[in-house]
Protein backbone atom coordinates (compact mmCIF):
# COMPACT_ATOMS: atom_id res chain seq x y z
CA UNK A 1 0.00 0.00 0.00
CA UNK A 2 1.21 3.34 -0.30
CA UNK A 3 1.10 5.76 2.72
CA UNK A 4 0.81 9.66 1.99
CA UNK A 5 2.70 11.29 5.06
CA UNK A 6 2.37 14.84 5.73
CA UNK A 7 3.45 17.05 9.52
CA UNK A 8 4.63 19.94 11.16
CA UNK A 9 7.95 21.10 13.17
CA UNK A 10 6.31 19.21 16.19
CA UNK A 11 5.51 15.69 13.91
CA UNK A 12 8.97 15.81 12.16
CA UNK A 13 10.91 13.41 14.43
CA UNK A 14 8.02 10.80 14.58
CA UNK A 15 7.94 11.11 10.73
CA UNK A 16 11.16 9.74 10.53
CA UNK A 17 10.29 6.67 12.44
CA UNK A 18 6.94 6.24 11.01
CA UNK A 19 8.08 5.99 7.75
CA UNK A 20 10.90 3.67 8.83
CA UNK A 21 8.60 1.86 10.23
CA UNK A 22 6.20 1.41 7.60
CA UNK A 23 9.02 1.05 4.97
CA UNK A 24 9.33 -2.03 6.99
CA UNK A 25 6.20 -3.41 6.74
CA UNK A 26 6.28 -3.02 2.82
CA UNK A 27 4.68 0.08 2.35
CA UNK A 28 5.78 2.67 0.03
CA UNK A 29 6.20 5.74 1.92
CA UNK A 30 5.75 9.12 0.22
CA UNK A 31 6.91 12.15 2.67
CA UNK A 32 5.09 15.11 1.78
CA UNK A 33 6.79 17.25 4.28
CA UNK A 34 8.81 19.30 5.54
CA UNK A 35 12.47 18.00 5.11
CA UNK A 36 13.80 20.15 8.17
CA UNK A 37 12.73 21.62 11.56
CA UNK A 38 11.18 25.18 11.58
CA UNK A 39 9.82 26.08 15.02
CA UNK A 40 7.48 28.17 12.89
CA UNK A 41 6.52 25.97 9.85
CA UNK A 42 2.45 25.97 8.98
CA UNK A 43 1.50 22.46 8.56
CA UNK A 44 -1.92 22.85 6.13
CA UNK A 45 0.50 23.07 2.77
CA UNK A 46 1.91 19.27 3.91
CA UNK A 47 -1.26 17.97 5.09
CA UNK A 48 -3.71 19.22 2.74
CA UNK A 49 -0.87 17.94 -0.17
CA UNK A 50 -0.66 14.40 1.39
CA UNK A 51 -4.33 14.27 1.50
CA UNK A 52 -4.38 15.10 -2.26
CA UNK A 53 -2.15 12.72 -3.04
CA UNK A 54 -4.10 10.01 -1.12
CA UNK A 55 -7.42 10.63 -3.29
CA UNK A 56 -5.60 11.40 -6.43
CA UNK A 57 -3.97 7.83 -5.78
CA UNK A 58 -7.15 6.07 -4.86
CA UNK A 59 -8.79 7.69 -8.47
CA UNK A 60 -6.36 5.96 -10.26
CA UNK A 61 -7.05 2.34 -8.38
CA UNK A 62 -4.08 3.16 -6.32
CA UNK A 63 -4.72 1.27 -2.64
CA UNK A 64 -3.60 4.38 -0.50
CA UNK A 65 -4.15 6.09 3.06
CA UNK A 66 -2.95 9.02 4.24
CA UNK A 67 -1.24 9.66 7.90
CA UNK A 68 -1.04 13.52 9.26
CA UNK A 69 0.39 14.62 12.52
CA UNK A 70 1.36 17.30 14.69
CA UNK A 71 1.41 18.47 18.25
CA UNK A 72 -2.40 17.39 18.96
CA UNK A 73 -3.61 16.27 15.40
CA UNK A 74 -6.26 18.62 15.51
CA UNK A 75 -5.37 21.30 12.69
CA UNK A 76 -3.60 18.23 10.25
CA UNK A 77 -6.98 16.50 10.60
CA UNK A 78 -9.10 19.73 9.94
CA UNK A 79 -6.76 20.55 6.93
CA UNK A 80 -6.86 17.04 5.40
CA UNK A 81 -10.58 17.07 5.53
CA UNK A 82 -10.72 20.76 3.21
CA UNK A 83 -9.00 18.05 0.80
CA UNK A 84 -12.62 17.17 -1.75
CA UNK A 85 -13.26 13.36 -0.89
CA UNK A 86 -11.17 12.99 2.06
CA UNK A 87 -12.08 11.52 5.34
CA UNK A 88 -10.02 12.03 7.75
CA UNK A 89 -10.36 10.89 11.45
CA UNK A 90 -8.31 11.83 15.05
CA UNK A 91 -6.84 8.65 16.09
CA UNK A 92 -6.07 8.82 20.22
CA UNK A 93 -7.06 4.87 20.88
CA UNK A 94 -7.13 1.66 19.31
CA UNK A 95 -10.78 1.35 18.74
CA UNK A 96 -10.69 5.32 17.49
CA UNK A 97 -8.57 4.00 14.69
CA UNK A 98 -9.85 1.09 14.17
CA UNK A 99 -13.61 2.68 13.82
CA UNK A 100 -12.09 5.12 11.62
CA UNK A 101 -11.91 2.69 9.26
CA UNK A 102 -14.58 -0.09 9.95
CA UNK A 103 -17.22 2.43 9.91
CA UNK A 104 -15.99 5.94 7.97
CA UNK A 105 -13.49 4.25 5.36
CA UNK A 106 -11.18 7.08 6.71
CA UNK A 107 -8.56 7.36 4.35
CA UNK A 108 -6.31 9.82 6.41
CA UNK A 109 -5.52 9.26 9.95
CA UNK A 110 -4.55 12.20 12.31
CA UNK A 111 -2.56 11.80 15.04
CA UNK A 112 -0.85 13.89 18.04
CA UNK A 113 2.95 13.74 18.15
CA UNK A 114 2.67 15.19 21.58
CA UNK A 115 -0.27 13.06 22.97
CA UNK A 116 1.26 9.75 22.22
CA UNK A 117 4.88 8.11 22.59
CA UNK A 118 6.36 6.98 19.12
CA UNK A 119 5.48 3.60 19.76
CA UNK A 120 1.52 4.40 20.83
CA UNK A 121 1.48 6.43 17.59
CA UNK A 122 2.98 3.14 15.32
CA UNK A 123 0.39 1.12 16.96
CA UNK A 124 -2.64 3.75 16.02
CA UNK A 125 -1.14 3.59 12.57
CA UNK A 126 -1.02 0.04 12.41
CA UNK A 127 -4.59 -0.23 13.57
CA UNK A 128 -5.74 2.06 11.11
CA UNK A 129 -3.83 0.81 8.44
CA UNK A 130 -4.31 -2.94 8.73
CA UNK A 131 -8.14 -2.43 9.70
CA UNK A 132 -10.55 -2.76 6.75
CA UNK A 133 -13.79 -0.91 5.50
CA UNK A 134 -16.75 -2.62 6.89
CA UNK A 135 -18.63 -2.46 3.82
CA UNK A 136 -21.94 -2.69 6.35
CA UNK A 137 -24.90 -0.59 4.31
CA UNK A 138 -25.30 1.61 7.08
CA UNK A 139 -21.72 2.56 6.61
CA UNK A 140 -21.76 2.69 2.50
CA UNK A 141 -24.92 4.64 3.25
CA UNK A 142 -23.98 7.68 5.52
CA UNK A 143 -20.07 7.92 3.49
CA UNK A 144 -22.18 8.48 0.52
CA UNK A 145 -24.52 10.92 2.40
CA UNK A 146 -21.60 12.59 2.96
CA UNK A 147 -20.07 12.59 -0.14
CA UNK A 148 -23.22 13.87 -1.59
CA UNK A 149 -23.05 16.82 0.64
CA UNK A 150 -19.78 17.26 0.09
CA UNK A 151 -20.31 17.82 -3.59
CA UNK A 152 -23.91 20.00 -3.81
CA UNK A 153 -24.84 20.93 -0.49
CA UNK A 154 -27.58 18.49 0.11
CA UNK A 155 -28.53 15.37 1.23
CA UNK A 156 -31.58 13.62 -1.03
CA UNK A 157 -34.45 13.39 0.99
CA UNK A 158 -33.19 15.05 3.96
CA UNK A 159 -33.36 18.58 5.29
CA UNK A 160 -30.37 20.38 6.25
CA UNK A 161 -30.40 23.75 8.01
CA UNK A 162 -27.37 25.07 6.14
Amino acid sequence: MRIHIGTDHAGLEFSKQIQKHLSAAGHEVIDHGPESYDPIDDYPSFCINAAHAVVEDQRAGVEALGVVFGGSGNGEQIAANKVHGVRAALAWSEATAKLARQHNDANVVAIGARQHTVEEALALIDFFVNEPFSLEERHVRRIAQLAEYETTGAIADRHIDA
